[in-house]
């Protein structure tokens, strides 16, 4: 549930007073980000805003929105009013108080870092993170000045001797890609908090819609908008989830770096974003049911899911994820080339995720192809590794795809 504020026509004084009303994420992820645009009753969809400058009616008007005091848009770099629609709703579902959108995951997690740190300034990491960012912290970083420590962040000893005293950022993923490793993110936040570092946690896997980092102590909150935000595979984009104060610090390294969402992905990306609460309940509970198959097929090594029994953080993924766990999971499968080309004509191999339809990727190849073959296996990513996104399809005929690819 989320208080929003609606206006009340019987206030004091004839004014319109804000009261709480308490919205299910479901009627947010509808609304959210809209109420605000101007000309709301012109167009129930918000129209695209491609232009790449505005005009302004003298100096004292661009004077203030160059200054801030009163925001508009006035030229693409620097946002679209798209951007800003975009921006609204994704800090009320993530509960932060602001957020800014970039044009990729990538950008939005660099703003969000580099926001923050300067050369010096230390940062603990999962060695479990996406492959990018891992590079990202591994190259880029050093290169900045900026140290870097990779850790096993569901070992809360070994991340708490990690911290140095210029420890700044302890960055890990909500659940891990591809393994689904649960970190223990209110504990994170009491480690970093207590050290004078904050905490960001990448939440792409996740969505607001089963889970905030924000509500359980983390500073920043990032996504790639292109994965569960938007639900399809044409938008682009990624955000940054926080306080005022920190998005306006990542905002300014975004801006000069030219990290800019087009107008166009950002506008998809709110059409997706409406049905997010439906969606993210049909992933979960389709995730689940595939899971509970594959780990009994004589076929499947291993599968990787938090609802799993056996999963190392099983009950903390419980207490964490309530209301399910998305649509990811990885498997072990036995001579997986095989497995994928039976598979072919009715479940694409593509290296994404979180589509309305199922998709498979190799992990191995892909998404953490940057890391050195030594990491890769001693993270548990081999080369039978496939993660798969479980989309919204009927379960029956999704159980029934999997039982036929593994018996072929």
């Amino acid at each position: 549930m989320r208080n929003v504020s609606q206006p009340t026509p019987d206030a004091p004084g004839g004014q319109s007073a804000a009261a709480p009303v308490k919205y299910d994420l479901t009627t947010l992820a509808a609304r959210a980000g809209e109420e605000a645009r101007p000309n709301r009753a012109a167009a129930l969809v918000e129209p695209i805003y491609q232009s790449t400058v505005y005009a302004f009616a003298d100096l004292d008007d661009l004077d203030r929105a160059m200054s801030g005091e009163d925001p508009a848009s006035f030229y693409y770099r620097n946002g679209t009013p798209n951007a800003a629609t975009l921006e609204r709703a994704l800090a009320t579902l993530e509960d932060t108080g602001a957020a800014l959108v970039a044009g990729s995951g990538m950008a939005a997690i660099s703003a969000a870092l580099l926001g923050v740190l300067k050369a010096g300034d230390h940062v603990i990491t999962d060695a479990r993170v996406y492959g990018v960012t891992y590079a990202l912290l591994a190259e880029e970083f050093p290169r900045l000045g900026i140290e870097v420590s990779f850790v096993d962040a569901c070992d809360l000893n070994e991340v708490e001797d990690a911290f140095r005293p210029n420890t700044r950022v302890v960055h890990v993923e909500s659940l891990t890609n591809p393994l689904l490793t649960v970190p223990d993110v209110p504990a994170l936040a009491r480690l970093a908090h207590e050290r004078g570092a904050l905490l960001s946690v990448d939440n792409t896997f996740a969505s607001p819609a089963v889970f905030r980092p924000a509500e359980h102590g983390a500073d920043l909150v990032t996504h790639s908008v292109s994965k569960y935000l938007s639900g399809h595979s044409s938008a682009f984009g990624g955000v940054l989830c926080a306080s005022p104060e920190l998005v306006a610090l990542a905002r300014t390294r975004l801006l000069r770096l030219g990290g800019t969402i087009s107008a166009f992905d950002a506008w998809m990306t709110m059409q997706g974003l409406k049905t997010l609460g439906l969606r993210m309940r049909a992933h979960s509970g389709n995730a689940q049911a595939v899971a509970d198959v594959l780990v009994n097929h004589p076929r499947v090594k291993a599968v990787y899911h938090p609802g799993l029994s056996d999963h190392p953080q099983f009950h903390l993924a419980m207490d964490l994820f309530p209301q399910g766990f998305g649509g990811m999971l990885s498997a072990d499968i036995e001579d997986a080339p095989r497995f994928v080309k039976a598979l072919a004509g009715r479940i694409p191999l593509a290296p994404s995720l979180a589509d309305v339809i199922t998709t498979l990727s190799w992990p191995w190849g892909t998404s953490h192809r940057p890391l050195p073959e030594p990491e890769r296996r001693r993270l548990g990513i081999t080369p039978n590794l496939l993660r798969l996104s479980i989309g919204i399809e009927d379960i029956g005929d999704l159980l029934g795809d999997f039982e036929a690819a593994l018996d072929a």
